[in-house]
């Protein structure tokens, strides 16, 4: 056998070795997260439902979805532990203020324009008179092109 007609093959289980090792890298992680929950916190079912967690067992996780609604999961079918931030400003709306020495973003564009009355009508009557070149001719220009151009449907042939 000749060395390149081993080569694909060994390109191909260096790639299927390369893909099962990520795979179960993300699996030790998935379960690290899963064995890191407490009563209390906040998680993410893998179905998008939102939940404190009220008691975690062997492969079991009781979930307190609501006041005197408890669900019981598999711990497999949490898909993420929250933050406590995270958790309430998801559920509950609640935002925790972390940068509390940067400017606050306007919901509206109002603020971001100046309002002075004196210099916005100087401003009003200096952008009248700037002209803005929009690729079109003037009619000086355009008098000097008279005759009508030729499209695909035109011809001089009568």
């Amino acid at each position: 056998m000749n060395a390149y007609t081993l080569l694909p093959f060994i390109v191909l289980i260096a790639a299927m070795f390369l893909m099962t090792r990520s795979a179960k890298k993300k699996q030790q992680q998935a379960a690290d997260m899963r064995n890191q929950m407490q009563p209390g916190s906040g998680v993410r079912t893998i179905g998008g439902m939102y939940a404190t967690v009220k008691e975690v067992n062997e492969d079991t996780v009781l979930l307190d979805a609501a006041p005197g609604v408890d669900l019981l999961f598999a711990k497999n079918s949490i898909g993420a532990v929250l933050s406590d931030d995270e958790y309430n400003r998801i559920v509950h709306g609640i935002e925790h203020d972390l940068k509390s020495d940067t400017g606050i973003v306007p919901d509206d564009a109002s603020s971001l324009t100046e309002t002075d009355e004196t210099d916005g009508s100087a401003d009003a009557a200096a952008a009248s008179d700037d002209k803005i070149d929009l690729g079109k001719k003037d009619a000086a220009e355009a008098g000097a092109d008279d005759q009508p151009k030729k499209t695909d449907g035109d011809s001089d042939a009568k």
